[in-house]
């Protein structure tokens, strides 16, 4: 069985959800109310791949909203309660999608293995970040040649490069994709310098001096709330994918040539018949799913049960081939522009 933890987009929004499912005592409590609350399992489901596979899943809702990211130990304790439910219910591998996965790699919830009487079995648990790089990329390589944008002579700016999700989007654009040059863009020097070298090239830059260069722009890192850019200074076509969450880019650009992708969104060939990701707000809900979610799928399809995507700069080449190969084979397409989606031949 393959497990999804997840969390609304807001408060008010897990308030709704909240007394759709019958859970008034809870939606109808003030935040305080919420960072008591426990995990809830939502949701079973099953799900039959392209290749005619069944398998099943669960969906858990971490009790979490984003108002809470203020509040260190209540996101902390969200995040491992919500673990610790996967594990107690059987689930053989489980994504952490949204603010889970960030939460637990920024707070460096692997100090944390023990909860109550639990000892967390890390090897049930996957961020999901693999099939989330592997999926960006095909974004680019799909989308940029719609816009005239040639990548073998383009430089592409990867925003967040030295993270985990970042560091694997560089990799795989230097040695599998061969875009012309790659801007390197991060708030830390050193694992930049670290990155540049492991890569053998590749230029460091701040986020000012990438944007005006770049033909494409990757984020995989938040945008600063209070960032202003002219975009006309941007060029035309120029890319944008929104690899981040939250997927607010379209707030900030808009302009002659710029197009807006939300990255690492995938659509399954099927109506899968949850409910789960009408939370997350996709426009199909019973077919679209983000790429990391759908990584504990295929997982649970490849008989692949252990942390596949785990820690920081881990992601292989070779592990995105698999994921990638099995996300096609499997039934996954990516976004593309214009809200159309085609698979992406691995």
């Amino acid at each position: 069985m393959f497990g999804l933890i997840g969390h609304s987009t807001s408060f008010k929004e897990a308030r709704l959800k909240a007394m759709e499912l019958g859970y008034e005592h809870i939606a109808e409590g003030d935040l305080d109310v919420w960072c008591s609350a426990p995990p809830q399992l939502v949701e079973h489901v099953k799900v039959v791949s392209r290749t005619g596979k069944v398998i099943e899943g669960a969906y858990i809702d971490s009790c979490f909203v984003p108002e809470m990211l203020g509040r260190f130990k209540t996101a902390r304790r969200k995040v491992l309660n919500a673990m610790e439910l996967a594990q107690k219910k059987g689930i053989n591998i489980t994504a952490l999608g949204g603010f889970t996965s960030i939460i637990f790699e920024n707070f460096n919830l692997l100090q944390h293995q023990h909860v109550r009487n639990t000892t967390l079995e890390w090897d049930r648990f996957t961020t999901g970040n693999t099939h989330t790089a592997w999926v960006i990329c095909r974004q680019l390589e799909i989308n940029a040649p719609t816009l005239g944008i040639d990548l073998k002579k383009a430089r592409v700016a990867v925003v967040g490069a030295s993270g985990d999700i970042g560091s694997a989007v560089c990799r795989w654009l230097s040695g599998r994709t061969g875009v012309a040059e790659l801007l390197l863009v991060a708030r830390q020097q050193q694992p930049l310098i670290d990155l540049q070298n492991d890569l053998g090239g590749g230029r460091i830059l701040s986020l000012d001096e990438a944007l005006p260069e770049a033909d494409a722009i990757i984020w995989v890192a938040s945008m600063p709330r209070t960032l202003e850019v002219d975009t006309t200074k941007l060029r035309n076509p120029c890319l944008m994918i929104d690899g981040g969450y939250p997927k607010n880019l379209n707030q900030k650009f808009s302009g002659e040539g710029v197009e807006v992708l939300k990255g690492g969104i995938v659509e399954f060939f099927d109506d899968i018949g949850w409910n789960m990701m009408e939370i997350a707000e996709m426009e199909k809900p019973q077919r679209q799913m983000f790429a990391c979610f759908a990584e504990a799928m295929l997982l649970e399809f490849e008989n692949c049960h252990t942390n596949f995507s785990w820690g920081r700069n881990n992601i292989t080449l070779e592990k995105m081939d698999f994921i990638g190969e099995s996300s096609v084979r499997n039934g996954f397409s990516t976004l593309n522009l214009n809200g159309m989606f085609q698979a992406a031949a691995a």
